[in-house]
């Protein structure tokens, strides 16, 4: 069917702009954090949203205040994992999981890089965009929960503050201490 009559345009033109309008508003209102750079529980309550907007322009047995609703549900639900992440470890763990080491030292973490599913040669175009042209003066690469990568250089003293919190396989860097 190539055309279903004036009314199911109309319809969708009226639903589309208001559904629109909702959706930006309540992602206004909701913060900057559903916004954010995606990683995997961000990227699920993303498409859940696409997911529901097209519904309700395209489904005509789906009322805008159901889509609506559906909006605040999985924005609400996604600022209560949030806001509970912030203050609690196994939430924030369990919707976003943990940075994981690749590198350390200039040294590759064949389990870790098996775990994450990385090659080396991802970890390599990782630390030339970093602008560093030798694996031995990185101190470590991490795969962030968001997928990305961050190159992390030594300090001028040593702490490696930056690397608290990261996952590292302690078997690996005994290894690669050596």
């Amino acid at each position: 069917m190539l055309f279903s009559g004036w009314d199911s345009l109309l319809r969708t033109l009226v639903v589309g702009i208001l559904a629109y309008v909702t959706l930006v508003v309540f992602l206004r209102v909701s913060g900057k954090r559903t916004l954010s750079k995606l990683n995997a529980f961000d990227l699920i309550v993303t498409v859940a949203l696409g997911s529901t907007l097209a519904t309700v322009l395209l489904a005509n047995d789906v009322a805008l205040a159901e889509g609506v609703l559906a909006f605040a549900l999985l924005i609400g639900l996604q600022f209560a994992v949030t806001w509970s992440s912030v203050r609690a470890r196994w939430v924030r763990r369990l919707a976003t999981g943990e940075p994981m080491m690749l590198l350390y030292d200039g040294n590759f973490l064949p389990t870790a890089l098996r775990q994450a599913r990385v090659t080396e040669d991802e970890i390599r175009a990782a630390v030339r965009s970093a602008g560093v042209n030798s694996m031995h003066k990185v101190r470590a690469v991490v795969l962030e929960t968001d997928g990305s990568f961050s190159v992390v250089r030594p300090g001028e003293n040593g702490g490696g503050s930056s690397l608290v919190g990261v996952e590292r396989p302690q078997e690996l860097l005994k290894t690669a201490d050596r």
